[in-house]
Formats: C-alpha cells, sequence, structure tokens
C-alpha cells in the first residue's frame, strides 16, 4: 500500500505548491525547466456547461483576456450590441422547446431549432448555444457550423475565436490559423504583442505535424522580429519542437532586447542542462536581483540537483522579501522535514496553514501541510496528534484524491494503539463513490489484519472482497500473496493465473509465479518464460531483475545471474536482492564480497528472515 506519508520534497512537489503565477506575470504561462517546474496555463470555460470538444477549443489565456479589456469595453456586454429582437410567442415557444427537447436527450432537434433562431434573430448567445448543444453531443460538424456562425454574429468575441481556431488546429488547417493571429496583431497594440504572440505559439505547439507549425508561427511573427516578445514564442515553438539550441538562441536574442526579461532566462534555463541553466540564472540575477519568479526557478534547480542547503537559503531570502508566501513556507517545511529537522519544519507548516486562515480566499489545498504535520507527530511517537492532524483533511465533496488514502492512514494509526476492531469499523463507515474505492478499503482492511498477525481473518475478508469482485486482478493478486505466505501453494499459482487472464500485460503476476518457482526449485524451465514475459513489461525492474537473477542462479548460470543481481541491486539496493546477489557471489567462490552484501543487507534489516535462514543453510556467521 502506497505511503502517503513519505516526504516529498523533490523539485516537482516543491514547485508544484509554490507556483501560482498570475495573469500578470511573465505576460503568459509558460514551462519552466523540463521535468522541473511549469508555469499552468491559465485558461477559461464560457460557460459551466461547456463541454470539452477537445482540449483546443478551450485554449483562451486569462492574459489574453486582460489585455484585450479595453478593446472589448462595451462589445456584446451592454444591450446596444445585441439585436433588437421582440420576444413573441412563437420564439419563446421555440426556446422552450428547443431546451425541453436537450433535456430529453433529443440534441439533433435541439440544435436544429435553437440555430435556426440564431439565424433569425441574430443573436450570438443563440449561436453560442447551439455550439454547446453539439459538442456536448460530441458532434464536431455542427458545432463548427455553431462556432461560424458565432463569430460571424459577434466577431470580437475572444470565446468564439478561440473555440474556433481550437477546430481549426484539429482539422489541421494552420493557413487559418496563421491568418487570424496576423490579423489579432494588425488590430493589436504593442502591450498586447507579448499574449497573443505566446498564444499563437501555445497553440501551434499542439499541432500533428511540428515543423509545419513552426513555420506557420514565423509567418506570423515575421513583421515583428524587432520585438523581444517574437524571439520569446519562437524560442518557446522551437523548444516544444525539440530544438534546443535554436530555443536558447531565440531567447538570447529577446534577452539582448530586453535584459530583464525574466520569461527570456527562464526558456534559456528551460532548453539547457542542469548546470548550464544554474549559471545562465545566476549571472541574470547577479544584475536583477528582484527577479522572484527567476529567483524560485533558481531554487528549485538546486532542489533538483540535491544542492539542499543553497535551495534553502534561496527560498529563506524570498520569504524575507515576501513573508506571506505560502509556497515558499511549504518548500522551506519540505526541505527541513526531509533532513529530518523536525521542529523547523513544524513551525514552517504552522506558518502555512496560520497564512491560509488569514487568507480565506486563497485557494490552496492544505492536505499535504496537514500530512507533513501528522507526520512529525508520529515521529515524535504522538498518534493522538497525527489523528487530530489528519481529521483536518477535507474531502472536497469527493474532489479531493489523497482524501481515501488519508482515512486508511487514520485507520493504521488507531489499529497501531491496539484498537484493530474499531480501526476496522471506521474503515467500514467511510462512504465510498467508485467500485475502486470500495476495493481500496477492503484491501486496508485485510492488511491491518495481517499486520497484526491475523492472516487467517484477512484471507478471510479477502475471500468475501473476491467474491464480490471476482475479476478484480489487484484483489486476486494480494489474495495470491496471501496465499504464498501461509504455504497455500495451489491456490497462490491458481490466482497468479487468473491474474494473467485478466490482465495480461501486467508484469507482476507473471513475476510472483516465476519467482515462486525458482524460490523452490521448480519448472525452472517455465519460470524463467514467466520472468521473461514481466521483464518485456517492465525492463528495468530492480524486483523482477532479481527474480531473473535467481532463476538464472538456480539453472547454474552463475555469470548471467551475477550480472543481472548486480544491476537489480545498483537499481534499488534492498536487502533482499543484496542475500541473493551474496548467494550467487558464494557459489562462485567470491566469498569475501558476499559477505559483503549479506552485512549490508543485516545493517538495513537485521531481523530479515530470508538472510538468516540463508546463513544457516550455508554454515556461514557474519
Amino acid at each position: 500500500m502506497k505511503n502517503i506519508f513519505t516526504s516529498t520534497t523533490t523539485i516537482v512537489t516543491i514547485v508544484a505548491a509554490i507556483r501560482r503565477i498570475s495573469p500578470a506575470a511573465l505576460l503568459t504561462s509558460v514551462a519552466l525547466l523540463t521535468g522541473c517546474a511549469h508555469f499552468p496555463f491559465l485558461s477559461e470555460r464560457p460557460s459551466d456547461e461547456m463541454p470539452p470538444a477537445h482540449e483546443e477549443t478551450q485554449e483562451i489565456s486569462a492574459t489574453e483576456k486582460a489585455a484585450h479589456d479595453t478593446d472589448m469595453a462595451g462589445k456584446l456586454t451592454t444591450g446596444d450590441q445585441l439585436p433588437a429582437v421582440v420576444l413573441t410567442e412563437e420564439l419563446l415557444y421555440k426556446l422552450l422547446t428547443s431546451e425541453i427537447a436537450y433535456q430529453r436527450g433529443n440534441w439533433q432537434a435541439a440544435y436544429v431549432t435553437i440555430l435556426s433562431v440564431a439565424q433569425q434573430t441574430r443573436d450570438p448567445r443563440l449561436a453560442k448555444r447551439a455550439a454547446e448543444i453539439a459538442m456536448a453531443a460530441k458532434q464536431p460538424g455542427e458545432s463548427l457550423t455553431a462556432i461560424r456562425l458565432w463569430r460571424e454574429l459577434a466577431p470580437e468575441s475572444i470565446e468564439a475565436t478561440q473555440y474556433y481556431l481550437g477546430f481549426m488546429l484539429i482539422n489541421n488547417n494552420l493557413a487559418e490559423i496563421q491568418s487570424i493571429f496576423s490579423a489579432r496583431l494588425e488590430r493589436a497594440t504593442a502591450p498586447q504583442y507579448g499574449v497573443i504572440m505566446l498564444q499563437a505559439q501555445r497553440l501551434l505547439s499542439r499541432a500533428r505535424d511540428k515543423k509545419a507549425a513552426f513555420d506557420t508561427l514565423e509567418e506570423i511573427l515575421s513583421p515583428y522580429k524587432s520585438s523581444a516578445e517574437a524571439h520569446l514564442a519562437l524560442a518557446q515553438g522551437a523548444y516544444t519542437s525539440g530544438d534546443n539550441q535554436r530555443a536558447i538562441k531565440e531567447a538570447q536574442t529577446a534577452l539582448t532586447l530586453k535584459p530583464d526579461s525574466q520569461l527570456a532566462i527562464l526558456t534559456i534555463a528551460q532548453a539547457s542542462t542542469k548546470p548550464e541553466a544554474i549559471k545562465a540564472i545566476a549571472a541574470f540575477l547577479e544584475k536583477n536581483p528582484k527577479a522572484r519568479d527567476v529567483h524560485l526557478a533558481y531554487a528549485s534547480i538546486l532542489i533538483d540537483l540535491k544542492q539542499f542547503d543553497k535551495a534553502t537559503h534561496e527560498f529563506e531570502q524570498l520569504l524575507r522579501d515576501k513573508p506571506d508566501d505560502v509556497g515558499v513556507m511549504y518548500a522551506l517545511g519540505a526541505l527541513a522535514m526531509d533532513s529530518a529537522h523536525y521542529k523547523l519544519a513544524e513551525k514552517y507548516f504552522l506558518s502555512y496553514l496560520a497564512a491560509l486562515e488569514a487568507k480565506p480566499a486563497e485557494e490552496r489545498d492544505p492536505t499535504p501541510v496537514l500530512v507533513n504535520l501528522a507526520q512529525i507527530a508520529l515521529e515524535r511517537k504522538d498518534n493522538q496528534a497525527a489523528l487530530n492532524w489528519l481529521a483536518k483533511v477535507d474531502s472536497y465533496d469527493g474532489r479531493n484524491a489523497a482524501w481515501l488514502n488519508v482515512q486508511i492512514r487514520r485507520a493504521q494509526i488507531i489499529a497501531k494503539e491496539g484498537k484493530l476492531n474499531e480501526a476496522r469499523q471506521f474503515l467500514k463507515e467511510l462512504k465510498t463513490n467508485t467500485e475502486a474505492e470500495q476495493i481500496q478499503l477492503l484491501q486496508a482492511e485485510a492488511q491491518l489484519l495481517r499486520t497484526a498477525n491475523q492472516a487467517p481473518q484477512a484471507m478471510t475478508v479477502m475471500e468475501a472482497a473476491i467474491e464480490r469482485f471476482p475479476n478484480n486482478a489487484d484483489l486476486l493478486y494480494d489474495y495470491a500473496m496471501m496465499a504464498e505466505s501461509q504455504k497455500k501453494l495451489d491456490q497462490m499459482e491458481l490466482n497468479l493465473r487468473r491474474v494473467i487472464e485478466l490482465a495480461p500485460n501486467s508484469p507482476h503476476a507473471y513475476n510472483a509465479l516465476g519467482f515462486s518457482y525458482a524460490d523452490r526449485n521448480i519448472r525452472l524451465d517455465e519460470a524463467l518464460l514467466l520472468i521473461e514475459k514481466a521483464l518485456q513489461f517492465a525492463p528495468d525492474d530492480p524486483f523482477i531483475l532479481d527474480s531473473f537473477g535467481w532463476v538464472k542462479f538456480r539453472l547454474a548460470k552463475f555469470d548471467e545471474a551475477e550480472q543481472a543481481l548486480r544491476r537489480a541491486y545498483q537499481l534499488r539496493p534492498d536487502p533482499e536482492i543484496a542475500i541473493h546477489l551474496g548467494e550467487v557471489l558464494w557459489s562462485m567462490d567470491k566469498k569475501e564480497e558476499a559477505r559483503q552484501f549479506w552485512r549490508e543487507a543485516k545493517t538495513k534489516d537485521p531481523d530479515n528472515g530470508t538472510l538468516k535462514n540463508t546463513l544457516l543453510r550455508l554454515h556461514e556467521k557474519l
């Protein structure tokens, strides 16, 4: 079962916590540093009822909307911009019958009626409604017809244009996209260039033909090559096309034109190796020490390079400059926790919660902080405090993906206090929304029983679960592993073969069955075939490589066994792998090296039963 209390202070999690870029920041949303941080693309949906026909149809940037506020003032927001239509009985009847038809599932009748009324009245709101109906029904042809009418009736509507552009992208009509963005740039003022150019780049980055898309972007931006914004858009376009050298070149040109451009230096970092990115950002910060977003990126890369002290120093400086920045508080708390400085971590996490309480409008989920505070309490052996923190985690009406795992962890803590029946009852009373959640709770209950050394009762719970969900591969796999632990090998094999039938592309059942044969030194040819099948699906899984090495050892192919087990141990220095590798080396008369691996295993897991049995069988003492 996944441990929800694992301290995650990687660059991804910390940056995800601290990044909240406003529309005014950096012109528009742009990805930062591959695999590291991201400026989320801020988008708006025109209506909660508007379903996604395709993700490109909803690419309207909040920054672009802000840039167009002046132009849009008074357009389609005041009565004089809408047609003067008398609401006759006939018109009202058509509108009502259209909505009734739609509610009854007859989208065709609803669409035809509302579209005809839109054509009759020339009201763009009705054309928009027709588009909504068609997109809800996943009818691209009808959707595009309605969107064309919507644009005709409201040529300045950003929403209509954005949806239209999405459909043009789906149809690979790059010429039309070029025409629209070129026209928008011609009408725009200089302050609006950046957001429009980057939106063009963002849209074109989703095209199937990346080269043609980049060529189109170059055509759109060719009249504006003297502007930093054009080179920034080209840099991003080159980067998304996989041309890092061109991306760096364009971003450097933008930086020459606009030396304080944070977006330019971040794009250079994005397209560079991490050491090169660190060097470039450090040089930029010497000249622009107030560039907060660049400082954040710099700190994030330092974390990725495991330079935690330097990253902490950066975040501390950022917090001094902006004491209410909850994202930076979280980063500092996570860094402190990763270094086992629990008191300091607690201080930052408590400050985080206090800052959120002072800003109720701040839309942040405190779940990670509450979980970390619970973990700190557990480190202090204060189970009740941990339970209190976890009880504060909100489900948000089922939208919090971590909520169920948190409840399972609460049950584990309750059981740890010797209240097994109370813990089981707690799980039974939890409300679930899906079959997957029901299964997860049943697995959790069985695990509670196994941890309490009540394996027969755990198997009874699993048997009842399988009776309810007979075709669930996860349940069958768990039951098979329980059966193996109870030496019920026939049941183990039966269930693993059933898992293979249900989930033929999952490597775990192949590996488990193959390893079981290899460990018992039976049916070795079949064991090898099963484990090789598992490796096809997960060639770098250290435990499958361990199984592969072990079956090779049983087949007396010692060199191949050693090679596989060394690779497995390199990928994951697990005690079980070390024990197997040690026995292979012992058989190859590399006894001192074998002892070294066994000592490492004993250090990590002093009570490991496999190690004790191995040493006893080989008459060896460490």
